[in-house]
């Protein structure tokens, strides 16, 4: 069993960008093709906490990197209040001849820098009429992920604006990013509604468990609306919406499971982010709102895993233990 820290991971991933993107659209355009196996991730909810869960994801991919495993990822919003950070994951990678475990990993880098990945993208195959303004809501480890990817999809990306609930958050993200990518401009957005108007790029990572954002958007934004709660069902119905997978974002009063329990049927989405990349083309729609609501493939996180693993040796990284199953 080899066992790779979370700072093992990091090193593996630190300069992969490039690598990285690579990796998920392949994914994606294998998923479009069925190869990938993935059940319905599993919920353990709190009834005296409703906005705590930990997510269960299996998963297999039958393409260019065979790999199967699972990822068990923690969601508790009250750890930002503890400064530390909400999420935190583990991931398993399974032999896939005997099913014996092989490797365990950290994950929280994985999930986020996939996420990070898988947004940019979707923005890179449904793109806004502009990429040089970059609008981030939620100051998080998720939104630092697609500003880190984004610019790789983008090179001309150059004004970032930010909003979070807690001020505060949104000065922290700032002076990190500044630290990271000093090249960009940045500023505090206050005025939610207004800069949602202005900003052609939009990323939504909150800890949203309900609709709340009203503001109409643009005609040619696009939205990646990756904590998938965000927007009303009317918002939804009068967009053109972009899935990763409609069985797997249609369920847990995701907005668009809203949307269809309002409708009765999914005709409200109108594409797949692997099919897209499939296809090859850039699909804009400069007189329409652009939605992009990945639920998050549990495949994404195994075959990323499975390239931390291949790459740990390199470095080298982890723990091995040669004794974990006998």
């Amino acid at each position: 069993m080899l066992v790779l820290r979370e700072s093992d991971v990091t090193k593996v991933l630190d300069g992969a960008e490039s690598a990285v993107l690579d990796l998920v659209r392949v994914v994606y355009a294998e998923h479009a093709k069925g190869l990938s196996i993935i059940p319905h991730s599993v919920f353990l909810r709190f009834p005296d906490d409703p906005a705590k869960r930990v997510i269960g994801l299996p998963a297999a991919s039958r393409g260019d990197r065979p790999v199967v495993g699972f990822k068990w990822i923690a969601s508790f919003p009250a750890n930002i209040d503890r400064e530390i950070p909400r999420a935190s994951a583990v991931v398993v990678l399974n032999s896939l001849d005997t099913g014996r475990p092989e490797a365990f990993l950290s994950a929280a880098t994985i999930s986020a820098r996939r996420t990070g990945a898988g947004a940019a993208v979707a923005a890179s195959v449904f793109p806004p009429t502009q990429t040089d303004r970059l609008l981030l809501v939620g100051c998080g480890a998720i939104n630092l992920e697609v500003l880190r990817f984004c610019q790789e999809v983008f090179p001309d990306l150059t004004e970032i604006a930010l909003h979070d609930r807690e001020q505060h958050r949104g000065e922290l993200f700032k002076e990190k990013a500044r630290q990271l990518w000093p090249r960009l401009r940045y500023r505090t957005e206050p005025d939610l509604a207004g800069a949602c108007r202005e900003y052609p790029l939009i990323s939504l990572a909150t800890t949203a468990g309900s609709p709340y954002l009203t503001t109409d958007f643009s005609p040619g934004t696009t939205v990646l609306h990756l904590s998938l709660r965000d927007l009303p069902v009317e918002t939804i119905l009068a967009s053109r919406n972009v899935v990763d997978d409609a069985d797997h974002v249609c369920r847990e009063q995701t907005s668009l499971h809203l949307a269809e329990q309002h409708c009765g049927h999914r005709g409200f989405i109108h594409d797949d982010i692997g099919s897209a990349v499939l296809r090859g083309d850039v699909s804009s729609a400069p007189d329409t709102v652009t939605v992009v609501s990945p639920f998050g493939l549990g495949v994404l996180d195994i075959v990323l895993a499975a390239y931390v693993r291949e790459h740990a040796g390199d470095i080298p990284r982890g723990v091995q233990i040669d004794d974990f199953l006998f």
